[in-house]
């Protein structure tokens, strides 16, 4: 076999891959789950239906795909325990999470997508809805491990408890992420978030 034998095709399917799933988050981001359609998906993608369905056979595969897409920062900051313990290094994991909502800033599209399809998946029946209730639990989960580390340590100011303020800072992300889409000038995110969680834990200015 040749060098590089067989590397082609798995590159070509691979980047057409890509491109469904960029196209599929334009189109998420735009008109929601409901409202995007696999043609229209084709078509941004520059594929024929066809060979998006060979691909992505239900607009359901797509969308849990595209979600994974949108989550492969965070998600494996999230999953980085070792490196990132928010029970032991807590500190270190604040100055990380916010380091990836800051990532997102750079990423308009994917921070869209985020708003118009979390809010669609409040509904019981959407097929994302069970995506983002875990997500919720597991961003809160971390948030509250690292409130509670510095609680223990006696660095922690703030009125609530751990897990109040841990619900309290993922609101906040998400109502500046929303805001900053409508007014990308004024709105000063990271500066904003920043600011919200010296208030309660000076150290991270280190």
């Amino acid at each position: 076999m040749s060098a590089g034998g067989g590397r082609g095709p798995y590159a070509k399917s691979a980047e057409v891959r890509r491109r469904i799933l960029e196209a599929c988050a334009d189109a998420f981001g735009e008109t929601g789950f409901y409202g995007a359609t696999m043609k229209d998906i084709a078509k941004r993608a520059a594929i024929s239906h066809t060979g998006l369905l060979h691909h992505f056979a239900r607009k359901e595969d797509l969308l849990i795909a595209v979600l994974e897409l949108r989550d492969e920062h965070g998600a494996r900051f999230l999953e980085s325990a070792d490196a990132i313990d928010p029970a032991r290094n807590p500190v270190e994991a604040l100055s990380g999470m916010l380091a990836v909502v800051v990532d997102n800033e750079l990423r308009p599209g994917i921070m869209e997508l985020h708003c118009v399809l979390s809010g669609e998946a409040t509904s019981p029946g959407h097929p994302a809805h069970p995506y983002f209730a875990n997500r919720y639990r597991n961003v809160r989960r971390f948030y509250t491990a690292a409130y509670t580390a510095l609680a223990e340590r006696g660095e922690l100011r703030a009125p609530v408890d751990p897990e109040t303020l841990a619900t309290m800072t993922i609101a906040l992300i998400n109502g500046l992420q929303e805001q900053w889409l409508f007014d990308r000038d004024s709105v000063k995110l990271e500066s904003a978030l920043r600011a919200f969680l010296l208030s309660a834990v000076p150290a991270l200015t280190r």
